[in-house]
Parts: C-alpha cells; structure tokens; sequence
C-alpha cells in the first residue's frame, strides 16, 4: 500500500520513487515529533475558526499527544510505501480517528509544514550547541584563570615570537567562542519566525490565525510575507550553518594547536591518556586522535555553508525539489557538532599544563622586545633601542629579564576574563529560550 498525500491515481516506475524520496525517510526522523507539535498548533488553529469542531480537537490533540509519546521513546518509525513524516503522522491519526484523520492538512502544504518541522528542530539544536559551547567556554575560563601566571612562547609564522601565557592562550579560545556565540544567536533569531499559514508559498483562502500559531509555538514573529517565507527554505539552514561553521572553526583551530603543543617538539601540554592512541609498531607513541578527529570533523562543518549555497544558489522563488537534498547534510551536523563540543570540554578540563617551558634556553629571545620596551621606557629612542638589543643578540650577549609585568587590557598581566565572562553571559541571555519551552509544554498539557 502507499500513502503519499499528493497521490491521484496512476502508478509510479519503483526506481523512480527510489530516486525521489532518497534519504527522506531517513532524515524525517529527525523532525518526528517537531511535526507532531506544528500539527497539535495548526489545529488548535483551525477549532478556531471553525474548520473543526471542539470533538474532533480534543480528539486529534489526544492522538497527536500519543504520537509524540512514540517519537520521545524512540518508536516512531515512518513505515515502507509511506512517504515521510507528514504522511505517517496523519496516516497514524486516520487509523485511530478515521476521516477526522485527514482534516488536519486544510489550510496548510507539506512546504510550510517542512518548514515549520524544520524550525522547531533548529530552535532545539541551537539551544542544545548553546548550552555546549557555554560548558567548554567554562572550561577554558577556568584553566585560563588557574594558569595564568604560566608563561610560554607566542608565535608568528611559527617562529618564537614574544612572551605570551597560558592564561592567554586559554582565554583567546573562550573570547572566540563568545563571539560565535553572537552568529548562533542571530541565527536563532532567523529561525524562531513563524512559516506555518504560508501554504505552498502564496497563503490561504481559509481565514487562518497565524498570529495563533505563532503563539502557540512560542515563535517571536513570523515570517510576514508568504512568498518569502518559502524563500526561507535553504536561506534559513545555511545561515544556522555559517553559525555552526564560526563554532566550528574556533575548536579546529584549538584542536590544531592542542595537538601541536602535545607533541615532544613543544611538550606545553599532555593530553588525557584515554584520549591518545598508541602505534601498532612504535611503542612509545600516544597519538592525539581524539583532538584530530575534532578537527577534522569541524573543518568539515566548516565546508556545510557552502554545500547549502550550492544546491539553493540558483533557484527562483518559490519551492524546488532540490531543496530537499540541503536535509543530508544539515541535519545531522548537529549531531557531529555536539559530540566535537563534549570531547572539546572533556579534553580541556583533564589537560596537563607544562609550568617550566621557558627553563630551555632557546625561548631566550623571546624576550628580546622586553628588553627594546625598557630601554625605551627608561629614555632611549625605540629604533636606537631596537638596534642595540638587535646587536646584542649577534654578539651572545643577550641576557634576557624573564620578570616580565604587562597591565593593560587583556594583556599577560590583565587578561579581563570578567569582561568575557559578561559578553557571554550577555549573549546567552538574549535568547530567551524559555519562552520556546514553556509554548511547547502548553502545547503538550
């Protein structure tokens, strides 16, 4: 038997449907039980205004309670010769309820119930990276301020550079992390606009209340303008990608650094044990393959942008069929984000930092424009200071003062963790996702 919701009555080649649906079924799974609660609000909408009856509500409301039920125990499965989620969701209802099974599609299009199942899914992965970027931001926060007296080399061009610091080096992370925590939250507010009453993409001749359902399902607004709340197919998940991707590039970029640092060239940091390998052949090898696969697994959420960009680029207003190949890629990198985000923290919070790195001799001249700075402090002109230090060097009689006092701003001796404590604090409070949770508890009374 199949159940599509568009389907008249010819036939249809197997290979064909193969090709069409693909991976939809598969990836429907992730919006399960999201489609569950845009049909309880929808309906809640349409008692309203008269398309159906308080029985018939109560009723479907009861149903749908019971499916959601299914999909939080992990049960929900969209059946063979079933063509998605929306189907298999009203297809459960008429089994139940019969024909009142099947007034839950009036007034609406599989596009915007897509849409809305897609921006109720985003609104809770976007919470859930929030909350695991703000547990590794304290993470670093944390070693940042235990270490921060702990000196090591800065570099440029991978040359030793100037005297840089533990403290720094943690804490530039946790800054960048509170900066891409303001990509995530303008993301957030793209997202958390209501699509639903936008049809097909040009609306509804029922009198729909999309103010209702916005309310209901805890949205801030709607996508006014039903024509680009179609639009809003593709644009939507590669701006919530780019968000992922700023996240992403910040832990690459720690994780490169973390396993440079661990090897013996440099021995700044020992990773945890269980997360190193050993050689097959090399007895004393423990390779860092918990902080490589991080890294490779965010420069490829780094690469999910562009794959969105590319299939929506060159399309019209309006719905496309190639819109739905952008699921494949997107739905599941917040999974692989979140799993990188706890091995990130994990990693940071049982890391071991090296106290003596700056006993070997060859990070003396890291402090080489210590010593232009005092010379200048004390009177000299900084070039004449810059030479004498300069040919001091060449000559081995460079003695370096490792007693190094920085004060202002974010510097080694200042490094304003408050103030990124507060941006951070500052950001997470602008989402308010608690008005997100308290509609979807309402909904689920």
């Amino acid at each position: 038997m199949s159940n599509k919701l568009w389907e008249k009555n010819y036939g249809i080649n197997e290979e064909i449907e193969r090709f069409t649906v693909g991976r939809d079924r598969e990836m429907d799974m992730y919006l399960a039980k999201y489609d569950v609660l845009g049909s309880m609000a929808h309906i809640t909408m349409l008692e309203s205004i008269g398309l159906l009856g308080s029985d018939e509500l109560k009723a479907l409301l009861a149903e749908l309670k019971n499916i959601y039920a299914v999909c939080e125990r992990g049960e929900f499965v969209i059946e063979d010769g079933v063509e998605d989620v929306h189907s298999q969701v009203e297809l459960m209802l008429t089994r139940k309820l019969g024909d009142m099974g099947k007034k839950i599609h009036s007034g609406r299009s599989r596009n915007d119930q897509v849409l809305v199942d897609l921006k109720l899914f985003i609104r809770h992965e976007i919470r859930d990276i929030a909350m695991l970027v703000k547990v590794l931001f304290d993470e670093l926060i944390e070693k940042s301020n235990q270490f921060k007296d702990v000196l090591m080399p800065g570099y440029t061009h991978l040359q030793v550079a100037m005297p840089s610091s533990f403290g720094l080096w943690f804490g530039a992370y946790a800054e960048s992390l509170a900066d891409d925590m303001l990509f995530l939250q303008a993301a957030w507010r793209m997202t958390n606009r209501n699509p639903l009453g936008s049809a097909a993409g040009y609306g509804s001749s029922f009198p729909l209340n999309r103010t209702m359902t916005t309310e209901l399902l805890g949205f801030d607004t709607m996508n006014y303008n039903v024509v680009y709340a179609q639009m809003g197919r593709g644009k939507t998940e590669r701006n919530v990608a780019f968000a992922m991707a700023s996240i992403a590039g910040t832990v690459a970029k720690m994780a490169f650094d973390a396993c440079m640092f661990n090897s013996q060239n440099f021995s700044f940091v020992k990773l945890p044990k269980e997360c190193t390998t050993g050689s097959s052949i090399m007895p004393h090898k423990k390779n860092p393959d918990v902080f490589e696969l991080i890294r490779a697994k965010c420069n490829k959420l780094q690469a999910l942008p562009q794959q969105i960009v590319l299939i929506m680029n060159n399309l019209p207003c309006g719905y496309f069929r190639d819109l739905q190949i952008i699921k494949e890629s997107f739905l599941p990198a917040f999974d692989e984000l979140k799993d990188c985000l706890q091995m990130a923290a994990y990693i940071i919070n049982k890391m071991e930092v090296n106290r003596n790195i700056l006993d070997n001799k060859m990070y003396d001249l890291m402090f080489s424009v210590e010593e232009v700075n005092r010379l200048a402090a004390a009177g000299m002109p900084f070039r004449d200071a810059y030479k004498k230090v300069g040919l001091d060097i060449e000559a081995g009689q460079f003695v370096p003062d490792k007693n190094i006092h920085h004060t202002h701003e974010g510097s080694i001796g200042n490094l304003c963790n408050d103030k990124i404590q507060a941006l951070m604090e500052q950001c997470l409070d602008g989402f308010h996702f608690e008005k997100m949770e308290n509609a979807e508890k309402n909904l689920l009374k």
